[in-house]
């Protein structure tokens, strides 16, 4: 046996490894890892024909749980666009300044990553 001191995340943790060899059980050949899935991108939605120069985009990973605004509605800044939930919470993700929204391109249920572009506005 070898004893080894692990730290992981500034916690010291003692830990004592035994190893395969005369006298202790045969190893067994270790099992293939189910292949993972591949990952396919999202399809997303072609912005609008007139989508917006201010991007309005998520803060946080999580999924979409409410849009707010409509296309051609006028906001100004601060007021709710999209609505995310991300571990359990309801994030708005406001307008940065004043405009008119010009797409939104996301859908309710949509996962979404940190720093996608959910709408655009004007």
């Amino acid at each position: 046996m070898k004893n080894y001191t692990i730290t992981v995340n500034g916690v010291a943790y003692d830990v004592t490894v035994e190893e395969a060899g005369a006298g202790s059980a045969p190893a067994q050949a270790p099992k293939a890892a189910p292949k993972a899935a591949p990952k396919v991108a999202p399809a997303k939605a072609a912005p609008a024909a007139g989508a917006g120069s201010i991007q309005v985009k998520a803060g946080a990973a999580g999924k979409v749980f409410k849009i707010e605004a409509s296309v051609g509605q006028a906001v100004k800044a601060g007021d709710a666009v999209v609505i995310i939930e991300a571990m359990k919470m309801e994030i708005p993700v406001v307008a940065p300044e004043d405009g008119t929204v010009a797409s939104i391109d996301v859908t309710v249920g949509q996962d979404i990553a940190a720093g996608e572009v959910l709408a655009t506005l004007n």
